[in-house]
């Protein structure tokens, strides 16, 4: 490798890096009339599982917020997040008082898929802003009737793709507009996780409203694995496509310009979790305008390379997950040199997207400006994850007719 070629190398590195980072450093949104320049954002949390526990962590540091109200049906999640919010937040087992509070500026939703729709629309009617995490919709029609209704609205709505505020994705972003790749015909995305196996916790049922907690859902008897698991059964959440499909294939519609697959077709089966109603082990194909194709593979039965994606172009390939960007030059590819060439192009990620995706929500609260993760790209992401689905239930290949919004069979 000569010095010429590393100096090319620190030279591409450097004007990319370094104008992304001038870019989401000298941009300062203007205050907003509804918040004056020294108010707090005042936020309401609802559903205080994980997730959102864990981005309640995330939004501590972050300047001019607090978090005065936590809404949840099970009692000691609820309690959990009154001590992250630091022992002074409201506590409302009934998320519509929150709704009701003039004084909490915007929600943050962290309930399960199936009432995302419902509690979104609910606090856009409200005035509140809103976070949404992934997946935004249970169905398809759910989501073009949120997007319809939010932007209907003056309301900001951020959902939860948070690689589109993480550096190294918006490098990447950059790296693939400028042609260095070639022509793309092949993006592989994969997600590999260690899950279910292991022995459920405890739940206190009697600290639990299990028939709110169902909300539209079919009535049921209380099952600890449907309540702690729910991703993984119909009535509740779509499974590992919904769940981790619908981050990659974000990044798929943002780097390379499109927004619907034309085909998908799917398989998946359960091979250790014989209860869930969704496989643990899955493969889709999705096949997309501008000559290429999606491959999505996942399992929860190992978690080696957890997820990432794979760019490949006929000039070069991206690889690119949360932890690292790597680009590949097909001409370094000689005859008799290895298989995997050293990369051109290797940046390691210092960041954390969730936490530049809540300032990027914060700082649209004020401004008003649209977030880099709206509704309808929210909408569109886990809209090709409920086609992979619908192909998987059909055992056939499908498209999706967008004069109708259904589904159909090829």
């Amino acid at each position: 490798m000569t010095d010429k070629t590393h100096s090319g190398r620190r030279r591409f590195l450097g004007t990319s890096i370094g104008a992304t980072t001038a870019l989401l450093a000298g941009w300062r949104p203007a205050p907003a009339s509804a918040l004056g320049a020294n108010d707090r954002v005042r936020i309401g949390v609802i559903g205080t599982g994980g997730r959102a526990r864990d981005l309640m962590k995330k939004l501590r540091p972050l300047p001019g917020q607090e978090v005065v109200a936590v809404s949840d049906v099970y009692e000691p999640r609820m309690l959990e997040a009154v001590e992250i919010a630091g022992g002074k937040a409201a506590k409302l087992p009934d998320y519509r008082r929150m709704l009701d509070d003039k004084d909490v500026h915007a929600v943050l939703i962290g309930a399960p898929d199936h009432w995302h729709k419902t509690m979104t629309l609910e606090a856009i009617a409200a005035g509140k802003d809103v976070y949404v995490e992934k997946p935004v919709s249970h169905s398809i029609d759910e989501g073009a009737a949120m997007v319809t209704a939010v932007e209907a609205s003056k309301q900001v709505v951020q959902t939860g793709t948070q690689q589109r505020s993480w550096d190294h994705w918006i490098l990447g972003k950059q790296i693939v507009d400028s042609g260095k790749l070639g022509q793309v015909t092949f993006v592989k995305t994969y997600w590999y996780q260690l899950r279910g196996t292991q022995p459920l916790p405890e739940v206190d049922v009697a600290r639990l409203d299990w028939k709110r907690w169902l909300g539209s859902a079919r009535d049921q008897p209380f099952v600890a694995e449907r309540f702690l698991q729910w991703r993984h059964f119909k009535d509740f959440g779509g499974g590992a496509l919904t769940d981790l499909l619908t981050h990659w294939i974000d990044v798929v519609h943002w780097y390379m310009g499109v927004d619907t697959p034309l085909t998908a077709v799917t398989t998946g089966r359960n091979y250790l979790m014989k209860t869930w109603e969704w496989p643990d082990a899955v493969t889709a194909t999705l096949e997309y305008p501008r000559d290429f194709m999606v491959t999505h593979t996942g399992t929860y039965g190992s978690s080696i390379d957890d997820g990432g994606l794979e760019f490949r172009g006929d000039r070069g390939t991206l690889k690119i997950d949360r932890e690292r960007l790597l680009v590949f030059n097909e001409e370094s590819r000689k005859p008799g040199s290895p298989n995997t060439p050293e990369p051109e192009i290797h940046v390691r990620s210092l960041g954390d997207g969730s936490v530049s995706h809540l300032r990027n929500w914060l700082e649209c609260i004020r401004s008003r400006q649209a977030p880099n993760a709206p509704m309808r790209v929210g909408h569109l992401a886990v809209r090709a994850a409920h086609i992979a689905n619908a192909a998987l239930d059909r055992g056939a290949r499908v498209r999706f007719d967008e004069q109708t919004g259904k589904v159909e069979t090829r």
